[in-house]
């Protein structure tokens, strides 16, 4: 059983642009790899912006330098 975890920022996708993703990725594996869709399973797991680090600093402060 084929599983994907994506992680996002919570601020970031529509519930439509998830199922999307879900979709997406999805066929993905189906396509290249052969597997099975009935037993492949996508999780998306959103984090909030003070829980995302990138160079040393949270996302939320990034984002209001970049403003």
């Amino acid at each position: 059983m084929p599983y994907v975890n994506i992680k996002i920022t919570r601020d970031g996708a529509t519930a439509e642009q998830k199922a999307q993703l879900i979709k997406g990725v999805t066929e993905l594996l189906v396509n290249v790899l052969g597997k099975n869709p009935a037993s492949l399973v996508v999780v998306i797991d959103e984090v909030d912006t003070d829980n995302w680090g990138i160079a040393g600093e949270t996302v939320t402060a990034r984002r209001q330098v970049e403003k």
